[in-house]
């Protein structure tokens, strides 16, 4: 900060210093200090890792992927829905042939040893990677369905799905300066796409938004970076035959962001697949 300047006046060789009193216009507010300044000051909006936004992005990856909201409801849930990765199952669509189901029973495995699922533990290792159910049927459905009712299995779903999808997606959307909506468009592909290496992962739908459009990081307008992010998305599910229903971007996201919601709030109002949802 600049030195002030210091006025002196020399009367009669005696030093007088002269004390200036700060004023304050009568009309001028306060300036206020500590709790008070922190009560006034603008709130910072939620990021999907709020509790309630949370809440909101399992209950709309549960109306895509299991066309409802109740997505506690999904952890017995498994099936093979032909889309060459085997078994889907659980709360966000773990899959026997991409890896992630078997990390997902490792750890339940080293929590509970002895649970119904451990012994296709081997099975699992041999199909990954493929959609093969040798070793699996006619069992293993069944043994899912009966883990499911542990609160152990639930809780490991849970983990395995914020270390591997949710706390991931979060991290790089608040990275690239996006809010609660930009940050749950990234789950999204992250739960469908994975983000290996391969053409349609989460990754590389990225980076065919980023050749588009700026991140708000980079000084970019979040809503032009978000719909060339969707745009790389639909792009990508139409890749692969089993996810060419584009309806969770088009009827879902893309209205949010075209309504300017990038802070995902209810209520929301959107459609599946043909199916309506509401969260109020």
């Amino acid at each position: 900060m600049p030195t002030p300047h210091v006025r002196t006046v020399l009367l009669a060789l005696t030093l007088i210093a002269l004390p200036v009193t700060a004023t304050t216009p009568a009309n001028a507010a306060p300036n206020p200090t500590g709790a008070a300044a922190t009560a006034l000051a603008p709130a910072a909006a939620a990021g999907l890792d709020d509790p309630a936004k949370k809440e909101i992005a399992m209950q709309l990856v549960s109306s895509a992927e299991n066309s409802s909201l109740d997505w506690k409801a999904q952890y017995g849930y498994i099936e093979d829905i032909g889309d060459g990765r085997g078994y889907t199952a659980g709360i966000i669509g773990f899959c026997s042939g991409t890896g992630d189901m078997l990390d997902l029973v490792e750890l339940y495995a080293s929590r509970k040893p002895g649970n119904p699922l451990a012994s296709y533990l081997p099975a699992l290792r041999k199909v990954d990677g493929t959609d093969s159910h040798q070793g699996l049927d006619p069992g293993f459905t069944s043994a899912w369905k009966q883990a499911a009712k542990d609160s152990a299995f639930k809780t490991a779903q849970n983990d395995e799905r914020d270390r591997v999808y949710f706390n991931p997606a979060v991290s790089r959307g608040k990275q690239d300066g996006l809010g609660t909506l930009g940050q749950f468009a990234y789950y999204d592909a992250i739960v469908m796409h994975g983000d290996g290496g391969d053409s349609t992962s989460f990754g590389n739908i990225r980076k065919r938004a980023l050749a588009k459009a700026k991140t708000p990081a980079q000084g970019g307008d979040e809503r032009q970076y978000l719909h060339a992010f969707l745009d790389a998305r639909v792009w990508a599910m139409k890749q692969e035959e089993a996810h060419e229903d584009t309806s969770r971007v088009d009827t879902a996201q893309r209205v949010f962001l075209n309504k300017g919601n990038l802070n995902l709030d209810p209520p929301l109002d959107w459609k599946v697949y043909g199916d309506s949802f509401h969260i109020g």
